[in-house]
C-alpha cells in the first residue's frame, strides 16, 4: 500500500501475553475488519463472548496484540456435552506502520465488537489550510 498507513496481520501461532512468557495455546483468530481515513486506522474485531475484564491489548515496539478470553458462564446444576468452540482465547497480532502512533491507541468494545483506532502521526495527517485575501 503505497502512500497509506498499513497494517499487516501477523501469522503468528504463539505470542508473547507478558514480558518474559510465551503463550502456545490454541487461539480462534477473530474477524476482523479494518478501516483506514486520513486520521488512521480502525479495526473492527468480533470478540463474541469477551468482557471488558478479559481483554487485553498491548503495544510493544511496532506489535499490536489483541487476546480476549471467553468465559461461559454455566449453571452449577449444567454439564457441558457438547461445544462448537475449540478454543476459549481469541489472540491476534499486527505489525503497524511507522506512519501509526502506537502510544496512541485507543479502544471500546460493545455487544461483542472491539473498535481499535490507531492514529497517524500529526505530521502525516491530512489538514485544511486557510486561504487568506490580500
Amino acid at each position: 500500500m503505497a502512500n497509506q498507513a498499513s497494517v499487516q496481520q501477523q501469522q503468528s501461532a504463539s505470542v508473547s501475553g507478558n514480558p518474559g512468557t510465551t503463550r502456545s495455546e490454541s487461539a480462534m483468530r477473530p474477524l476482523i475488519d479494518v478501516f483506514e481515513t486520513g486520521e488512521g486506522i480502525t479495526l473492527q474485531a468480533d470478540m463474541p463472548g469477551v468482557s471488558k475484564e478479559h481483554l487485553t491489548l498491548q503495544v510493544e515496539g511496532n506489535t499490536l496484540t489483541v487476546e480476549g478470553r471467553l468465559e461461559f458462564a454455566m449453571d452449577e446444576h449444567m454439564e457441558a456435552l457438547y461445544a462448537d468452540v475449540r478454543s476459549t482465547v481469541y489472540r491476534c497480532s499486527f505489525v503497524l506502520s511507522s506512519e501509526l502512533e502506537g502510544g496512541r491507541v485507543e479502544a471500546s468494545l460493545k455487544d461483542g465488537v472491539l473498535t481499535v483506532r490507531i492514529p497517524k502521526r500529526a505530521e502525516l495527517q491530512p489538514r485544511r489550510i486557510e486561504v487568506k485575501t490580500a
